[in-house]
C-alpha cells in the first residue's frame, strides 16, 4: 500500500500491485507433493502435513485454501494468528513430512524428529528446506458443516472424525 497526505491534508491509500509468480500443476501440489501448514510465532508454533487445499483469487486477491479438523493441535495456532505459510518441499522431504503428518506437536516436539529447520517469516514459520513457501495473511475461517455436503463424502470423511474448518488466507508472499 502506498500512503500519502492531498494538499487539503485528507490522508489516502493507494493499492499498488506485486508481482508474485509461482508456476505448478496446481492440481498436484497438494496431494501429490504436500505441504506443511504453519501458524505461529518464533517462540510458539505448530505445523502439520496438509494434501487438501487449493489456490486461486477471491475478494480480488490471490489467496490460499487450507482445510484443518478442529480436533488438530495446529487449529488452535491458526485461530490465534494472522498469518500462517504453506510450504512445499521436494520428493527427498517425503518422510519428514510422514513424521509431521503423524504425530502431535500437542504430546512431544516434533519439529526434533523431523530433521527440518525452521525459519522466520513475517508473521509466521517456514522452513529452510521448502521449495516453496506460501505467506499467507488470514482472511476467513469457515466450519464445513456436514449437512450441507453429499451424503457419501460426510459418510466417508467425517464418520466419527472432528470436522474440518476452511481457512482462507490472502497470499502476501512468495519465498523460494
Amino acid at each position: 500500500m502506498l500512503s500519502g497526505v492531498f494538499a487539503d491534508g485528507i490522508k489516502y491509500l493507494k493499492e499498488t500491485s506485486i508481482i508474485m509468480e509461482f508456476t505448478t500443476n496446481i492440481f498436484e501440489q497438494y496431494d501429490k507433493k504436500w505441504a506443511l501448514l504453519t501458524a505461529g510465532d518464533k517462540d510458539s508454533f505448530n505445523t502439520m502435513t496438509i494434501s487438501w487445499g487449493g489456490l486461486g483469487t477471491l475478494w480480488s486477491k490471490p489467496v490460499a485454501t487450507v482445510y484443518v479438523r478442529t480436533s488438530r493441535y495446529t487449529h488452535q495456532f491458526l485461530d490465534n494468528n494472522e498469518y500462517f505459510t504453506i510450504s512445499f518441499f521436494p520428493e527427498s522431504y517425503k518422510q519428514a513430512l510422514g513424521v509431521l503428518g503423524s504425530k502431535s506437536g500437542r504430546d512431544m516436539d516434533k519439529m526434533n524428529d523431523s530433521g527440518l529447520t525452521p525459519k522466520e517469516v513475517e508473521g509466521s514459520m517456514t522452513f529452510a528446506e521448502a521449495e516453496t513457501t506460501l505467506l499467507c495473511r488470514k482472511l476467513i475461517c469457515q466450519p464445513l458443516e456436514t449437512s450441507n455436503m453429499a451424503q457419501e463424502i460426510a459418510e466417508q470423511f467425517y464418520g466419527n472424525d472432528a470436522d474440518h474448518d476452511m481457512y482462507i488466507g490472502e497470499v502476501v508472499e512468495i519465498i523460494k
